[in-house]
């Protein structure tokens, strides 16, 4: 038995039908308690593996893993932080160790924008928007990428936004924490390269979740984040998009063509595939 309490048949046994091929995989997802994370949740879940669901709500990760354990009969831990304090990333790898939990994939979702000129908006919530969308998916993905490679499997899947890809004004710092995403997750794919661990990153486009009102800054005041309105105030369509070749590693929902504030061309060989709305 492993440090994730898996067991292995013993030698002579049947072999195991299609899904118990190989151990269930541990998943860590951050953001886990409503949209995206709670969907990805489901799916992981449904597919047999482990789950260590991580956000702010307690009583939500624990409405969500009953939930598992009674759909899909899925094992899942729940794990409360709050990754806009930067000890965070470093509390929960601590708690996975102490668990003597080894983490297969990482899925960072955890993330929040706030509508608003950067002089308006304020510094700590602006501050605390890189502290959840940039600095915790880093330390995160530093810290449990290690053991993937030593162990020479793994997967880390970093959710971005088609903000990721052109300036938006009045979402500067949302949209500039999304391109930190995209560009750090197409390196990092690079660099473990013939590891055994994949890396890749997810770019939906407006989405119906609950990004747009967690979590609330230091000053107490919910943040406001995209949604379908802004793009139709910007005259942008989310229903077209530029065709490109694909590239390895990145899913990207479709974009707009066309932005009131640039006409810009996107990068060559980024894949553009429309993705579920959660």
């Amino acid at each position: 038995m492993t440090g994730n309490g898996r067991s292995t048949a013993p030698a002579g046994t049947a072999a195991p039908g299609p899904r118990q091929q190989r151990p269930a995989e541990t998943v860590l997802i951050t953001g886990a308690s409503s949209g995206i994370g709670r969907e990805l949740a489901r799916l992981y879940a449904s597919d047999g593996a482990r789950l260590i669901l991580v956000a702010r709500s307690e009583d939500k990760l624990r409405q969500l893993a009953d939930e598992l354990a009674a759909k899909y009969g899925a094992e899942a831990q729940v794990l409360p932080a709050d990754l806009s304090r930067p000890a965070s990333p470093r509390e929960i790898a601590g708690a996975l160790a102490q668990r003597h939990i080894d983490v297969d994939i990482l899925v960072n979702d955890a993330g929040f924008g706030a509508r608003g000129s950067v002089a308006g908006l304020g510094v700590d919530r602006q501050l605390d928007m890189v502290e959840v969308n940039v600095a915790a998916l880093t330390q995160l993905t530093a810290l449990l990428l290690p053991g993937m490679l030593e162990r020479g499997h793994g997967a880390i899947l970093n959710v971005a936004s088609t903000a990721a890809f052109q300036p938006d004004p009045n979402q500067a710092v949302y949209g500039a924490t999304k391109a930190y995403v995209l560009s750090f997750t197409e390196a990092l794919a690079e660099e473990v390269r013939g590891s055994g661990v994949r890396v890749s990153c997810l770019a939906p486009g407006p989405t119906e979740t609950g990004h747009a009102a967690v979590p609330a800054g230091r000053d107490g005041r919910r943040a406001r984040g995209p949604g379908r309105a802004r793009w139709r105030a910007a005259g942008q369509d989310p229903g077209h998009s530029r065709p490109a070749q694909p590239h390895p590693g990145v899913l990207r929902a479709p974009v707009p063509a066309r932005s009131r504030h640039q006409d810009r061309r996107l990068p060559a060989g980024i894949e553009t595939r429309p993705q579920p709305r959660a």
